[in-house]
């Protein structure tokens, strides 16, 4: 049986200041292929990344990796009930 290789979109963001969520979503868009109404959430990003169907880009590939600087992930916090 042959192997199957998994292919891999690499987003490169080291040296990019990334210090909000919103600095984040507008680096990976192009690279992404993200529509303009793409929501701007953690929660869309997790649907595009596990529902797919969002991008056609990250549709084409098994595997996703986003490189960042460390202390450049900006902290994801819960809105208060």
């Amino acid at each position: 049986m042959a192997k199957r290789i998994e292919s891999e979109l690499v987003v490169d963001l080291r040296g990019r200041p990334i210090e909000t969520l919103d600095d984040f979503r507008d680096a990976v868009a192009g690279p992404c292929g993200l529509p303009e109404w793409f929501g701007r959430n953690t929660e869309a990003w997790r649907d595009t990344i596990q529902t797919r169907g969002i991008s056609e880009v990250i549709d084409s590939y098994d595997v996703l990796v986003v490189h960042v600087d460390t202390g450049s992930v900006p902290r994801c916090r819960r809105r208060p009930a």
